[in-house]
């Protein structure tokens, strides 16, 4: 298995983002890791991190694309930038899945037009593993497309579907359509349209659609996939991250009162520490651009090394479920157009 990491992409790059990838070198020996960036920067922070490993190579790329780059067309503008030179090895076998921290923009827009999407996939979508009562559950968009139609919703909810049953290992997953309310007459014509062929699909047992679902009840674990436009699917991802840092900070102030509260926190710190792991975004790492013909993974800017390293793993769990092999085999489902 052989996964190709942008080392200039993000915040903290390229020291964090090597020292991640270092450091899921030594966790898993058997991995060919490929770190893409300025060969001179990038080899300096490897030094820092006491070397290159076995296993673990460098690429040359001259040029990086940051924020103020214009994300639909840096990746031709800049030909020798490590997303772009990135994206090309992927694109020529020459690795099983590609990770970048950079530009979510830029990347879409690369990895649309240089890895391309499945044939007769009509945009590819962000879809994060986001902590339910129940587990987890896929959010699927959540930002990529913030305008969408019918279909893009329909080809949402199989893609979702796809990717909880190989990557998260989920039987049978339950699809819900993110609204309002849980009756059919609820939301804009939007979705009360892609209801209808949501419904279809579900009583001719080809997914398993619970219905709509209120953000509320999909966070109690009441669906395995939430199907939403990148709009709302945004919205409901931040207000999650804001909630859990919220949380997070009150709980601290709670336990830190008094010398009675803080013998409670010892008491029960192994299971804040468990919670807090859940609604941390760097135990996940990385999420994954689904619809291209192969994994593209898409780390938070501030992605440290604790992040990459859970990038780098995620990236290998899809290489390994050919999420892409399932789309492909069933897209005459997903297609309006017929």
């Amino acid at each position: 298995m052989k996964i190709i990491i942008d080392a200039m992409g993000g915040d903290n790059a390229p020291l964090e983002i090597v020292r991640g990838v270092l450091n899921a070198a030594k966790a898993r020996p058997g991995l060919e890791l490929v770190l893409v960036g300025r060969e001179g920067e990038v080899c300096a922070a490897a030094e820092q991190c006491g070397g290159l490993p076995a296993g673990v190579s460098v690429v040359n790329a001259t040029e990086v694309i940051d924020m103020h780059d214009d994300p639909a067309t840096a990746f031709k503008v800049k030909k020798d930038s490590s997303i772009t030179v990135g994206l090309n090895l992927l694109k020529a076998g020459e690795g099983d899945a590609f990770v970048s921290a950079g530009s979510t923009g830029a990347l879409l827009s690369a990895g649309t037009l240089l890895v391309k999407r499945v044939r007769g996939i009509r945009r590819a979508a962000m879809a994060p593993a986001i902590p339910t009562a129940g587990g987890r559950a896929v959010l699927i968009d959540c930002g990529a497309n913030a305008e969408c139609s019918v279909e893009y919703l329909v080809q949402f909810a199989y893609l979702g579907s796809f990717h909880a049953a190989r990557v998260l290992g989920i039987e049978n997953p339950r699809v819900g359509l993110l609204n309002i309310g849980s009756e059919d007459s609820k939301g804009d014509q939007l979705r009360r349209d892609t209801y209808q062929i949501l419904k279809a699909a579900g009583e001719a047992g080809h997914l398993n659609f619970i219905g709509n679902i209120e953000a509320k009840e999909a966070m109690k674990g009441g669906c395995d996939v939430i199907v939403a436009d990148g709009f709302s699917g945004n919205v409901m991802l931040k207000t999650i991250e804001g909630v859990g840092s919220f949380m997070g900070r009150e709980l601290k102030g709670m336990f830190l009162k008094s010398l009675g509260t803080k013998v409670a926190a010892l008491l029960v710190k192994d299971g804040l520490r468990a919670f807090k792991d859940r609604l941390d975004p760097d135990t996940v790492g990385a999420t994954p651009f689904l619809g291209l013909t192969k994994p593209v993974l898409k780390a938070h800017g501030a992605s440290g090394a604790r992040a990459m390293e859970n990038a780098v793993y995620q990236a290998v769990a899809a290489a390994e479920a050919d999420v892409a092999g399932d789309i492909a085999a069933h897209i005459d489902l997903m297609r309006l157009d017929q």
